[in-house]
């Protein structure tokens, strides 16, 4: 997909967007943001100097900023490992939009009370350490090499679907407008509970699927849930 077919769906109220995280989901989405046309800046907990060289060899037209000034973008993305959300800064992130593209994975993360009771998702979790910001979860469910290799322009046969989980309902209109500029059609899953749905080992997470299809996964798994 050209840049041109990605640009006319951005979203208008979306310029910037700060990624926290310099990891392979970090920077593919940096990447992919580009190449939408929006402004991208990247942080990780060290300082921006630190930082510099390598974004200007991985994501070229990245700036590389410390991170409070990433938690300024019109949106953010955190793409750090799990294990680390609580180092992000609750008070930074207030007000914000912030897609939780992490996923738990107890091998690599250890194991995590937090997300071994089974009674929240992991972004719920993450929600409520940044109780002061619009969680969102998406891009948590398609390979860091698949983001930059499956997007298509809008009303592409077969484009693939990512979902889009949040109790906000216009955190989630940001978000999925995010998506749609990225190269996939969104799929509105409802609130951040319904991010369970799309989460490792469920069968949503194990893409690719389309719209159409992501949606009946996830009625499934809604109607399977405890309180479906």
């Amino acid at each position: 997909m050209s840049q041109d077919q990605i640009s006319q769906s951005q979203s208008g109220q979306i310029r910037t967007v700060g990624v926290l995280g310099a990891g392979r989901v970090g920077t593919a989405v940096a990447r992919q943001a580009l190449k939408a046309g929006f402004n991208v800046k990247i942080a990780t907990s060290r300082p921006a100097a630190e930082n510099a060289l390598l974004v200007e060899v991985i994501t070229p037209g990245a700036a590389a900023v410390d991170a409070s000034e990433a938690a300024q973008a019109d949106l953010v993305v955190v793409a750090v490992p799990l294990h680390r959300f609580r180092t992000l800064s609750p008070e930074a992130l207030a007000g914000k939009t912030v897609i939780d593209a992490m996923n738990y994975w107890a091998p690599i993360d250890g194991t995590l009370a937090d997300f071994e009771d089974g009674l929240r998702g992991s972004s719920e979790v993450v929600q409520d350490f940044l109780s002061g910001s619009n969680v969102v979860k998406t891009l948590n469910h398609i390979g860091y090499h698949d983001l930059e290799a499956d997007g298509a322009a809008p009303g592409t046969p077969g484009r693939r679907a990512l979902a889009v989980a949040g109790d906000d309902a216009a955190a989630r209109a940001s978000a999925a407008d995010f998506i749609n500029a990225l190269g996939y059609d969104p799929v509105d899953a409802g609130p951040l509970a319904a991010g369970r749905g799309f989460q490792p080992g469920t069968p949503a997470f194990n893409g690719p699927h389309t719209a159409a299809a992501l949606r009946a996964l996830l009625e499934e798994a809604l109607a399977a849930s405890p309180a479906g």
